[in-house]
């Protein structure tokens, strides 16, 4: 499988947030880069497909910074569905959407009207889990992406935010995921 060092639709819808995000830049990117290779390790992705888990992936932990905030799954979503009106994709709104508020689901995703919908909850599991969960990507290929995109501390300043979060919210300690 190939490891793309460029995807130009990310680097794209990420510049525009690097300010936002600060010094913890490279590590969301590194992780939306390795996601994304996930996704389309599980599943041989057409062009528009392609395009949804690119556009999914670098919006689905976005609110993290945008509202300074571990429940981050509703902020994610605005910026998002105004990346699509403003380039007329419309019409993918309810996937994204989905992509993005049942992508730390526990259990599965199930919706055949939206299959991308829980290829993403893995993607972004099996990075999130440091491949433990694997869904049958070789682990010499999760090896191999996670060394061309390095974890750069993005764990750790979850691990941060969250510590902060718990001690404010002890009874909503994981407000991002969903049974």
């Amino acid at each position: 499988m190939n490891i793309e060092e460029q995807i130009p639709l990310l680097e794209e819808i990420l510049k525009d947030w690097n300010e936002i995000i600060g010094s913890e830049y490279e590590g969301y990117k590194n992780h939306v880069y390795r996601m994304v290779h996930f996704c389309l390790a599980l599943k041989d992705c057409n062009k528009e497909e392609r395009e949804k888990i690119i556009i999914a992936g670098a919006f689905h932990d976005i609110g993290i910074w945008v509202e300074d905030t571990v429940d981050y799954i509703p902020p994610s979503i605005y910026p998002a569905m105004e990346y699509l009106k403003n380039r007329n994709l419309e019409a993918w709104s309810n996937e994204i959407e989905l992509m993005i508020t049942e992508h730390h689901k526990i259990r599965m995703y199930k919706d055949e009207l939206y299959p991308l919908v829980e290829l993403f909850r893995k993607g972004d599991l099996v990075d999130f889990s440091f491949g433990l969960f694997k869904f049958g990507i070789h682990k010499s290929y999760i090896k191999a992406v996670k060394a061309k995109f390095p974890n750069s501390d993005f764990h750790k300043n979850l691990g941060k935010r969250a510590a902060r979060w718990f001690i404010k919210h002890p009874l909503n300690p994981a407000p991002m995921m969903k049974w």
